[in-house]
């Protein structure tokens, strides 16, 4: 079973976690599943930015991206090459290392440090 490495976010994971996690699942769903609050405030449906990622190690295990994602990414804050929406990003068979961006569009907006 594959494992996500999650590297410390202040807010949501300060000493980082490791979780196993289920290939095929999103990596939304398995933070969720596993009391990591990553934003998502459109429900996982792929309209917004709030769960947006980088994925430091395994990158190419996930699946590829859509033309949607691609759009919706390309408004993220601190967007990277490999910044993914964590909603759409489905685990495969790789570990992966994932960072949670300090702020979100949701956070920005809120005035979260």
């Amino acid at each position: 079973m594959p494992q996500i490495i999650i590297l410390p976010h202040v807010e949501l994971c300060p000493y980082g976690a490791a979780i196993e996690a289920k290939t095929g699942d999103s990596i939304c769903e398995v933070l969720l599943k596993n009391h990591i609050d990553i934003d998502h405030a459109c429900d996982q449906a792929c309209a917004c930015t709030t769960c947006h990622v980088i994925v430091r190690e395994g990158f190419k295990s996930l699946n590829p991206s859509d033309d949607q994602e691609d759009d919706l990414l390309d408004k993220a804050w601190g967007l990277e090459p490999n910044s993914r929406l964590s909603c759409q990003a489905l685990v495969g068979t790789e570990d992966l290392v994932v960072e949670i961006p300090k702020y979100s569009i949701n956070m920005a907006k809120e005035g979260h440090r």
